[in-house]
């Protein structure tokens, strides 16, 4: 029994040897300024650099993760970072992978939200924007395709797959369930269909195993059949301690906030409003969207609704999670409140945006590190593997309608009536279509096809 154990214990620190710290980090830091597209865009890149060009994750671990992270409230496509820096480097590489992801869109944002305000004239970013929407349409619908090949098998093999994805798709598009049921009636779906014997839902075939790639079986660092490491088993003592330091890092910045300014103070109430936000936020950024515009906009008045619309085309334009949104509403409350006085506006604007950060991502570094082991447990257990399926299954096509909205969005204007047919934007369509045969067809990368966007839409708007 002891032998066995050195043995597994070995191989775990040589599977987190075989991976340098240094480089994981070169990658995150790098990931943090290119993980544009949303979370499908973002999933969907982080899959190419850790699954298919670095081999770091075997794919039936990469969506074993993905799966978890898509039940949990938060930004998936982050906290599947998290997870992966986790899984390869302990809590401090889960926490750089984490953070990583969202510091450079918070930097960039709070740039852009001080020219936003500073000069009232965002005519650049307009015709900036004009060119990356129809380019993020077209990563999404690339995202589709990604996942969905790797997911969804022949359809002569699991129908059952793909009939989940016909009905997310339609559910979510045409009438507008929220996201958490579409999750819980698909993993009800795969649970059942385990039940009664059917092997549509078998985690390794479903995820695209060594034998949907041949040239991959054993070419992972961590594969399917790697022991989970000696840092991600699950202990009661290590589950009280990540929730220990949850609580401290969330009780401590909003009880000094309380004692320096008080609770009905704007940065305090930013505090306690984001962290509920972080908690709903089931289903992306778009499910609690109009919570927060109705906080933002209607309960405290941070900002106006018309701004509120400016700051999601910010969002959309700028590396991480949609939800980085956030840090405008923070930043343009926190400047209109003056939180630090007259004199000191900008600062104020970025400690309020900082605070709408914080308190927004927190929940999910603690969803990560305490539930990461007990994920890790259920790795290539058919009970718990058959419902995942199922909701990896769901998610293409949740992703699917998430392409929908985007092109809609794309395709017609703010002055069409919203009947099919009208006023369709030609010139948006047509960067869509190029930006979608750049990345499907000649396998172009992200940010080239992204640059080249946005200066085509420059041009056009200038020329327009």
């Amino acid at each position: 029994m002891n032998a066995t154990q050195d043995k597994t214990a070995d191989k775990s620190v040589a599977v987190s040897n075989s991976i340098p710290f240094l480089e994981a980090l070169k990658f995150w830091f790098k990931l943090g300024f290119i993980s544009f597209g949303g979370p499908a865009g973002q999933i969907a890149l982080m899959h190419r650099e850790l699954v298919e060009q670095r081999r770091w994750i075997s794919e039936t671990r990469f969506l074993h993760a993905l799966n978890y992270c898509m039940l949990l409230p938060g930004p998936e496509a982050q906290q599947l970072a998290t997870y992966m820096g986790w899984l390869m480097h302990r809590s401090w590489g889960g926490v750089a992978a984490g953070v990583l992801f969202v510091l450079p869109s918070l930097f960039i944002l709070i740039a852009l939200s001080w020219i936003y305000v500073a000069f009232g004239d965002v005519g650049w970013v307009a015709g900036l924007l004009y060119g990356i929407k129809p380019a993020v349409a077209a990563i999404v619908l690339q995202a589709v395709h990604r996942v969905g090949s790797k997911t969804l098998k022949k359809p002569s093999r699991a129908p059952a797959l793909w009939a989940l994805a016909a009905s997310s798709f339609i559910a979510i598009s045409f009438f507008n369930v929220p996201f958490p049921w579409v999750v819980a009636a698909a993993a009800l779906t795969g649970w059942l269909a385990h039940r009664s014997g059917s092997k549509q839902f078998s985690g390794g075939a479903g995820h695209g195993s060594g034998k949907a790639n041949p040239h991959a079986t054993g070419s992972y660092v961590i594969d399917d059949h790697t022991p989970t490491p000696l840092h991600a088993r699950f202990s009661q003592g290590s589950l009280l301690k990540v929730l220990l330091v949850g609580v401290i890092l969330w009780l401590l910045p909003i009880g000094l906030l309380f004692l320096w300014q008080g609770w009905e103070a704007t940065l305090t109430q930013m505090a306690w409003f984001f962290t509920k936000a972080a908690l709903m936020t089931f289903g992306g950024a778009y499910a609690v969207l109009p919570y927060v515009y109705q906080g933002g906009v209607e309960q405290y008045a941070w900002l106006t609704g018309p701004q509120m619309m400016d700051g999601l085309a910010l969002g959309e334009s700028t590396p991480g999670p949609l939800i980085m949104v956030v840090a405008f509403v923070g930043f343009i409350g926190g400047w209109s409140k003056q939180v630090l006085g007259p004199d000191a506006l900008f600062l104020g604007a970025a400690l309020a945006a900082t605070v709408a950060t914080w308190f927004t991502f927190l929940p999910s570094f603690v969803f990560i590190l305490a539930g990461g082991p007990l994920v890790e447990s259920t790795h290539g257990k058919l009970q718990f593997t058959a419902p995942l399926t199922a909701i990896s299954a769901a998610v293409v096509g949740v992703m699917a309608s998430l392409a929908l909205f985007f092109i809609a969005h794309v395709a017609y204007g703010a002055s069409a009536k919203g009947i099919i047919g009208t006023q369709i934007d030609g010139v948006a369509v047509l960067i869509a279509l190029l930006a979608a045969l750049a990345l499907l067809r000649y396998k172009q990368g992200v940010m080239p096809v992204l640059a080249a966007s946005a200066l085509v839409g420059l041009l056009a708007r200038s020329l327009l």
